[in-house]
């Protein structure tokens, strides 16, 4: 039995979009991977088991795969045991070493920002249309942590799933004027379940969270990431010259990375 598993979706996306996730990852971890794809994505379902890589099939669109892939998750892992899961994005990743391997000491870990919410529109509106502005003023000083890369303990990771799914099901899409003339047209917007995991660890609502800096940590969130600096082998280095074990948002920034992507994927 695999000790960890790491869980992801794909819905709307052909091959060519998450190879170099698939590969790069591939290439430091051999155990379970588990992705949510297009049901009729056949292409794609027979390239992920060359790579060994399980699939769950859903008819749930590219819109509102990003909520319900909570519950998806959570499904899949009932009346299974694992040690570690890992819940991340798969386009916009790759990695430079098993994401496993740095100090889990954590039941659920996060992956830090390192920028104040409140200086982040994106942010502050996915938690504003959704919660209001009297609880976004509570946490609006709060650092970003990325709903994007979410690792920890498997019972806790199925907590934090579960909390996850009341939040969403809670504030659950619907049409109303007020949301017309708002920078994000719906609480459900893209990216909001960023801001549902931000107000419930931030809150508390979750406990035995470590968090892991943006600057020194072992996930690099690239965005707001303030140094960008490289190996001589190409490999995105914190402030402790360590290499980051997983990249993340690489494309914001993709003409600091272009040369120094095509020499790792020729290596892979």
């Amino acid at each position: 039995m695999h000790k960890n598993i790491i869980l992801s979706a794909a819905v709307g996306y052909n091959f060519d979009q998450i190879e170099f996730f698939i590969k790069s990852l591939r290439k430091y971890y051999d155990e379970e991977i588990c992705i949510i794809i297009d049901y009729k994505n056949y292409a794609l379902d027979e390239s992920l088991k060359k790579y060994n890589c399980k699939t769950i099939k859903t008819n749930i669109n590219k819109k509102t795969i990003q909520f319900k892939r909570y519950k998806i998750f959570s499904k899949y892992l009932e009346n299974k045991k694992f040690n570690n899961v890992l819940l991340c994005d798969a386009r916009d990743i790759y990695f430079q070493e098993n994401p496993f391997k740095f100090d889990l000491s954590g039941s659920i870990n996060f992956f830090l920002e390192d920028h104040p919410i409140n200086e982040c529109p994106y942010n502050s509106n996915w938690i504003m249309k959704t919660y209001g502005n009297v609880e976004f003023k509570k946490i609006s000083n709060k650092t970003i942590l990325c709903s994007g890369t979410v690792l920890g303990k498997f019972e806790k990771i199925k907590e934090y799933l579960n909390i996850m799914n009341k939040h969403i099901e809670k504030f659950k899409y619907k049409k109303r004027f007020k949301y017309l003339f708002t920078f994000r047209t719906d609480p459900e917007g893209r990216g909001c379940d960023q801001g549902h995991a931000n107000y419930i660890v931030h809150n508390e609502l979750i406990k035995e969270v470590k968090f892991h800096s943006n600057s020194i940590g072992p996930f690099a969130t690239v965005f707001y990431l303030k140094n960008i600096r490289f190996n001589k082998n190409s490999m995105l280095v914190n402030e402790n010259e360590d290499p980051y074990l997983l990249v993340h948002q690489y494309d914001k920034r993709y003409d600091e990375f272009i040369k120094h992507i095509d020499k790792v994927k020729k290596n892979l």
